[in-house]
């Protein structure tokens, strides 16, 4: 008789088996297969019988026999410092804590487009499990700047101002800048769903809850679901959760980059993943430096922009836009600061703006692409500087206009910005639910200047 091939199940059995193995392989030395906690303060947790490295998982066993994953997170002498993904509910003293033998990894792969996952790569959206053959570090690697490929191409975003005024470079990283309520949201929505990017990753870190849905079918929609992929660690989530969140979608948009694809990571926000950080610095003993956030979170705003970008030559590009909220408008913010320093260019959104029912509610004085000469012809650039000039002017002279003080014929300057206000308004202004392509944009700034 011929042997019946294994069922299925047993060859899942098999492969975990081979994984246990490989993970204990890692003990022949002598060393514990297990520690024992002994300390549970605010949101670490403290561990004795270990030997891990930083960033390596482990799991912690409650009560209840569930394993809780948790990360290394520093040293104290013998002791090992802990932080548990999600929320810590059922521990007991001299729980029993396994390490997982490996740094954190994300799974990757064509399966994930389309689907919502949260920040520790489980599905939100009710459409089953997602099989990955393929994993990844979560922390990812540091490519030699000297192989990156150069930012020299416009990435069409579908939104007119953006494209005409502050041109996004295909691998470039731009700061959303603004308050809460003025519509960053929507305009993220807006690139996610009109942009000529293959995948679009997005990051939904530290928000509320309610603004998942709302953003994934109201905003994003099913024509820009189709192409991407979803993060959510809302607030609700421990501060590990949300930082992983954050890692997981650069993750992601890494390996999609490394397939050769072109990759818009939309990350809204990183004033929420910085104040994470903030939380996890405080709970280990750090010492806080400016505005209560701890100098490791400054270094981890870089680490983690820094990994956006060009690849290697040949290879794909992720083109990044980070929300940065402004506290109270504050422009001096800690975070706002430190991501305007790494990031290439900045957008802001102006609450006046906003509040006038200008949307999108783009501060033109108050914005920049720095890549923009690099990836559009000098004609553009210099249209673009023309038609901020007329901006300006018509802003300098908003509240002459408005008391009548104005009279034609003064100013030829102000004249001519006076006489093209409704074109200007044309520009910037745009519907949510329209496209508008670069060469369009293009070309409506061009009529306007001359």
């Amino acid at each position: 008789m011929m042997a019946q091939p294994p069922s299925a199940l047993a060859q899942r059995l098999v492969v975990r088996l081979e994984r246990y193995q490989t993970r204990l392989s890692r003990f022949d030395c002598g060393v514990k297969v297990h520690g024992t906690l002994i300390r549970t303060v605010g949101l670490v947790m403290e561990a004795r019988g270990l030997h891990v490295a930083i960033g390596e998982r482990c799991f912690v066993e409650t009560e209840s026999g569930r394993l809780l994953p948790a990360e290394v997170v520093g040293f104290d002498g013998g002791r090992v410092l802990l932080m548990a993904e999600g929320h810590a509910d059922g521990l007991t003293p001299g729980a029993r804590v396994m390490p997982a033998g490996r740094t954190m990894e994300a799974a990757v792969g064509p399966e994930l487009l389309g689907r919502v996952i949260d920040g520790g790569g489980a599905p939100l959206d009710g459409k089953g499990q997602i099989r990955c053959a393929e994993r990844v570090p979560l922390f990812g690697p540091v490519l030699n700047p000297m192989r990156r490929a150069l930012v020299d191409e416009p990435l069409d975003v579908g939104v007119r101002s953006i494209n005409a005024l502050f041109t996004v470079g295909r691998g470039s990283r731009l700061g959303l800048f603004a308050g809460s309520g003025v519509g960053k949201s929507v305009l993220l929505g807006m690139m996610a769903r009109y942009t000529s990017a293959d995948v679009v990753v997005v990051g939904l870190i530290g928000e509320r809850s309610r603004e998942v849905k709302e953003f994934v079918a109201r905003i994003l929609g099913a024509e820009g679901l189709a192409k991407a992929v979803v993060v959510a660690a809302p607030a609700d989530q421990s501060a590990l959760g949300r930082v992983h969140g954050a890692y997981r979608a650069t993750a992601i948009a890494e390996y999609f980059r490394d397939c050769g694809y072109r990759v818009l990571l939309l990350m809204d926000s990183l004033t929420r993943f910085a104040m994470a950080q903030r939380e996890i610095g405080l709970a280990v003993g750090e010492i806080p430096a400016s505005r209560g956030y701890p100098p490791s979170v400054f270094g981890r705003i870089s680490s983690l922009c820094e990994r956006a970008g060009t690849g290697l030559e040949g290879s794909g590009s992720i083109t990044a836009l980070y929300t940065v909220l402004v506290e109270g408008d504050d422009p001096s913010d800690p975070v706002a600061d430190a991501a305007r320093s790494i990031l290439d260019g900045h957008l802001v959104l102006s609450r006046a703006l906003a509040d006038r029912g200008h949307f999108p509610a783009l501060d033109v004085a108050a914005s920049v692409s720095r890549v923009m000469p690099a990836v559009v012809p000098v004609d553009q650039v210099q249209a673009s500087h023309r038609f901020k000039q007329l901006c300006s002017r018509l802003e300098e002279s908003r509240d002459l206009i408005a008391i009548g003080g104005y009279r034609p014929g003064h100013d030829a300057e102000l004249d001519r910005a006076v006489s093209l206000q409704p074109a200007i308004n044309e520009l910037l202004r745009q519907d949510m639910n329209k496209a508008v392509r670069f060469p369009e944009s293009v070309g409506a700034l061009r009529d306007i200047v001359g």
